[in-house]
Formats: C-alpha cells, structure tokens, sequence
C-alpha cells in the first residue's frame, strides 16, 4: 500500500507542513504542549522556562524529572522541531521562538490541548 503525503494548510494559513511531518511533530505529549505553548507567548522564551512549562504539566514532578525532560527536550524533541522548520532556537540565548511555518500546527494543537484538559 502506498500513502501519499500532501501538504497542510488549515485554515487558510499559508503554510504548508507535509502530512507525514505534522503527524511526526504531534506524535509526543511533550512536542505538542512545546508547540501550544510557544503559540501562547508572543516572543521566544528561554528554553529553560520552556522546560518549567512542561514539567509543571507533568505534576506532581518527582525528582530527578525536571532534568530528564530538559535533557529529553534538548537532544531530541528540540532537534526534530528546528528541522521541521517550525521553531528556531539559538544557542547563544538559550531561546526557541516559533517559525512561520507553526501555524499549520495550530488548529491540531488547539484539539489536542483541549482533548487532553477535558474542555
């Protein structure tokens, strides 16, 4: 069986995310909140707070947590988001931003968030 992949573009946005991909990105709990989240604030945030965020969705932490989500984030969801294009991080500020290209994400992010809060 052969899937075609077809570009995204909810909602009229303008941006087009391969099907594939977007599947890929909202595949974790912890990349779709990143990505609702980011689409939340209207600037970068610091990695770090990013990394406060989803640990507080995670409560209660247990120790130790906090560390294995920052490094989790960093090494491997971060890395997957920056080459799909749909956030930038720069290294020397330690901030991650959300690209253009995002905005495909978002009317699956809304579903989510809100399939996951019970709304």
């Amino acid at each position: 069986m052969t899937i075609k992949s077809t570009n995204v573009d909810p909602a009229g946005t303008a941006v087009f995310l391969p099907t594939d991909t977007v599947f890929e990105l909202l595949l974790d709990d912890r990349r779709r909140y990143a990505m609702y989240s980011l689409s939340q604030h209207r600037r970068g945030i610091s990695l770090d707070a990013l990394v406060d965020e989803l640990v507080a969705r995670e409560a209660p932490p247990t120790d130790g947590q906090r560390d294995e989500i920052d490094l989790s984030f960093r090494h491997n969801h971060l890395r997957k988001l920056v080459d799909a294009g749909v956030v930038s991080y720069d290294a020397e500020t330690d901030t991650i931003d959300r690209r253009r290209a995002a905005r495909a994400l978002d009317p699956y992010l809304e579903l989510a968030v809100r399939d996951s809060i019970g709304v």
